[in-house]
């Protein structure tokens, strides 16, 4: 096996693994890159129909990842809803992603008829991507409980809409929010929140 046939396994290889992959950034990501690598392998071994295909895989890949990264952050997107701590849905929601929302929240512990905490949605369209769930502290203070992202939607930051993008806090007269103890691998540093101790905090603007 010469180099240039590993390059093209190489390609394939990646191509499988980009397939696996659950967060849909990185899919893309992956899927065009292992679609560049079979355009050079076919173009060289001169596989004309190959090199079409990738060609136009790539394109699709490009168009969407183009798409993604330019929603982002658009509010027009992503939308937050809050819903109350007994909704179904929610503990739908919860209930699904039960093992996910222990593995990056092991200290959080759901109680329904816990009537200080408030909870939102962030949604796509009809696609929840995230759940936050918080209650009020002394000094104006709203604690984050949860701070949950659905494995699909992990490579972006659905929470900004609950935090910086929303007066969901500000209209509450919280003047700063406290991320959630021991969540495992935060992500609070891209949102403007400063480390304190163990923890992330935004100070709040006053409201208007």
């Amino acid at each position: 096996m010469n180099w240039l046939e590993l390059v093209g396994w190489a390609g394939s290889a990646l191509l499988v693994w980009s397939l696996l992959q659950t967060r849909i950034l990185r899919l893309r990501a992956l899927n065009l890159m292992g679609c560049l690598i079979l355009i050079g392998y076919n173009g060289a071994v001169h596989v004309w129909p190959m090199v079409g295909l990738n060609v136009v895989l790539a394109v699709i890949n490009v168009w969407y990842l183009r798409k993604m990264l330019a929603t982002r952050h658009d509010e027009e997107t992503y939308q937050v809803v809050e819903v109350g701590t007994d909704d179904a849905f929610l503990a739908h929601t919860l209930r699904v992603h039960a093992a996910d929302v222990a593995r990056f929240n092991p200290d959080f512990h759901w109680d329904p008829a816990d009537g200080r905490r408030s909870a939102f949605l962030v949604v796509r369209a009809d696609e929840v991507v995230g759940v936050v769930v918080s209650h009020a502290e002394p000094g104006g203070v709203a604690q984050i409980d949860l701070d949950y992202v659905t494995q699909r939607f992990r490579d972006f930051t659905p929470g900004e809409f609950v935090y910086r993008r929303s007066s969901l806090f500000t209209d509450r007269g919280f003047r700063r929010v406290v991320s959630p103890p021991g969540m495992v691998a935060p992500y609070y540093h891209r949102l403007g929140f400063r480390p304190e101790g163990d923890t992330y905090v935004l100070d709040l603007p006053a409201p208007a």
